[in-house]
C-alpha cells in the first residue's frame, strides 16, 4: 500500500487527502508546522474583526481526520532526500514517504527594505501572522500598510474596525491598477477613502524607522515624508514558500515548477496551490496563480492521478471574487488593466459610485474577452459559457440580464448602459 505524504495543511493539501480516501486505501499523511488542523484561511479577517471565533476556522470536526484516516502530523520539514525518498524535520527525526505532494503555500513578500525586520513589521499570511496582529495592535494608534492588493484591504478593514487610523502607500495611481482597469481602480480608491482610509497613491516606501528597544516608530516614503506608526503591514504580494528546496534536485523558478499533471521532474514527486508554477498555461493564465479555488480544482484533479486514473489540470476560463469593504468584486475571463491592440474596454458606473462593470472585448472581431463587476452579483456559469461560445460584446450586453442575480437592476438600468456603450464606441 503507497504511502501518500503531503506537506501543507491549506486548502489545495486537505483537498488532495480527501479526494485521494474517496478512490483509495492508502496511507495519507499530512504535514503542517502552522497549525494542528485544516482551517478556512479566507476566513481569518472574520476572527480578528470578532465575526467568528478561533474554533470556527476549522471546517471539520476533529473526529473527521481519524474516520477518513488522514494522518496529521505537526512538524516543520527542513529539507528533503528525493533519491531516499525520505524527509527530515527541525528536530532528529526522518519520514519516508512513496509519493510526495508539496502544498507549502506561499509567504508574503519582502523586498529587502531598511527595517522590514523590526518588531511591528508583519504581513498576513498564516495564522501565526494573525495571532502576531493581536499582540502587535494592543496599544496600536496609526499603522501604515505598504501595497495595494486584496489582502492590504482587507487589513485596512481589519484595523479600522479597532479604530486604528491607517495610512496606506500605493505605487499606482489608482487601488489596484496593476490589475484592475484605471476607472475600476479609481472608483475603489474612492471607496477605500470614504471608509476614513488615508490612501496615498503613487507613494512608495523608502525604508521602515525603528526605535532603541528595536520596534518599529515610523516609515520614511520615497518623498523624504516620515509618517509615524507602531504597525507596518507588508502586503505588497506573496511568493511560493520553497527556499528550503532551492539547492535540491527539484526544478524551480518562482514556484515549483510543474505538468499539465502537477508532476515535478522527480518521479512521483508533485506540486499543487500557491507554491506551484505551471511550465504552460492556457486561457491567459498565469503560471502561478495564489487563489483558493485553484488550490482545490489542484487538489482534487491529482488526487485523481495519485488513485491511478492520470487526469491534466485544466483550469478553463479565469475567475476570481473578493470584497473591497462593502462592494463584492468579480471578475471572469481576461481584463487587462491597460486597452491595447487587441483589447478594448466599454465601462459603465453608476451615480452611486459603488456599482460598475467593465468588459473587454477585442476591437475588431467585437469578441468577449471578459468582465469585471463590482457590486453586482453574477452567475458564474453563464460568463463561463459565453467565453466558451466566442459570444460578441452586443450579445453579451443585450443578455447581461441572464447573468444577474437581480433581474430589476437591469430593468431599471439597462437604457443607460447601452447608450454609455455607444458613447464609448463614438469615443474610441
Amino acid at each position: 500500500m503507497d504511502h501518500i505524504v503531503i506537506i501543507g495543511n491549506g486548502i489545495a493539501g486537505i483537498t488532495c487527502a480527501r479526494h485521494i480516501r474517496k478512490n483509495s486505501d492508502a496511507r495519507i499523511t499530512v504535514i503542517s508546522s502552522e497549525s494542528d488542523y485544516f482551517f478556512s484561511r479566507t476566513a481569518l479577517m472574520y476572527v480578528y474583526m470578532g465575526h467568528m471565533k478561533w474554533q470556527h476556522l476549522e471546517p471539520y470536526e476533529n473526529w473527521f481526520w481519524e474516520k477518513n484516516r488522514i494522518e496529521l502530523k505537526k512538524a516543520r520539514v527542513q529539507n528533503i532526500d528525493f533519491q531516499e525518498k525520505k524527509l527530515f524535520f527541525s528536530y532528529e527525526e526522518s519520514f519516508s514517504y512513496d509519493k510526495l505532494v508539496l502544498a507549502t503555500g506561499s509567504n508574503y513578500n519582502k523586498f529587502g527594505w531598511e527595517g522590514e525586520n523590526l518588531e511591528g513589521v508583519q504581513g498576513l499570511v498564516s495564522k501565526q501572522d494573525l495571532q502576531l496582529l493581536e499582540d502587535n495592535t494592543q496599544n496600536c494608534k496609526r499603522a501604515v500598510i505598504i501595497g495595494g492588493g486584496l489582502i492590504g484591504v482587507e487589513l485596512a478593514e481589519m484595523l479600522r474596525t479597532r479604530n486604528i487610523e491607517v495610512t496606506f502607500l500605493v505605487r499606482e495611481e489608482g487601488f489596484w491598477h496593476n490589475v484592475l482597469p484605471i476607472e475600476d481602480a479609481k472608483m475603489i480608491s474612492r471607496h477605500i477613502k470614504s471608509h476614513g482610509i488615508d490612501l496615498r497613491h503613487q507613494t512608495e516606501l523608502e525604508k521602515i524607522n525603528g526605535d532603541e528597544n528595536g520596534r518599529v516608530k515610523s516609515i520614511t516614503t520615497k518623498d523624504g515624508e516620515e509618517i509615524s506608526c507602531q504597525l507596518v503591514g507588508l502586503c505588497a504580494g506573496v511568493s511560493p514558500n520553497i527556499d528550503f528546496l532551492k539547492d535540491s534536485a527539484l526544478e524551480t523558478d518562482k514556484g515549483i515548477l510543474v505538468d499539465e499533471f502537477l508532476q515535478t521532474n522527480i518521479k512521483n514527486v508533485y506540486a499543487i496551490g500557491d507554491c506551484a508554477q505551471l511550465r504552460s498555461t492556457r486561457k491567459k493564465r498565469k503560471p502561478i496563480e495564489a487563489v483558493w479555488y485553484t488550490g482545490r480544482m489542484m487538489g482534487e484533479t491529482l488526487a485523481q492521478t495519485l488513485t491511478g486514473k492520470p487526469m491534466p489540470y485544466r483550469p478553463g476560463n479565469w475567475f476570481n471574487s473578493a470584497k473591497f469593504f462593502e462592494i463584492e468584486y468579480q471578475t471572469y475571463g481576461h481584463v487587462a488593466p491597460k486597452t491595447s491592440a487587441e483589447e478594448m474596454h466599454f465601462h459603465w458606473q453608476h451615480k452611486d459610485n459603488t456599482k460598475a462593470i467593465t468588459i473587454a472585448f477585442h476591437p475588431e472581431t467585437k469578441l468577449f474577452l471578459g468582465i469585471n463587476t463590482f457590486g453586482i452579483r453574477m452567475r458564474h456559469k453563464v460568463f463561463d459559457s459565453w467565453l466558451n461560445e466566442n459570444r460578441k460584446i452586443d450579445y453579451v450586453l443585450a443578455n447581461l440580464k441572464q447573468a444577474n442575480f437581480d433581474p430589476e437592476f437591469y430593468r431599471n438600468h439597462e437604457k443607460e448602459i447601452f447608450r454609455s456603450f455607444k458613447e464609448n464606441l463614438q469615443q474610441a
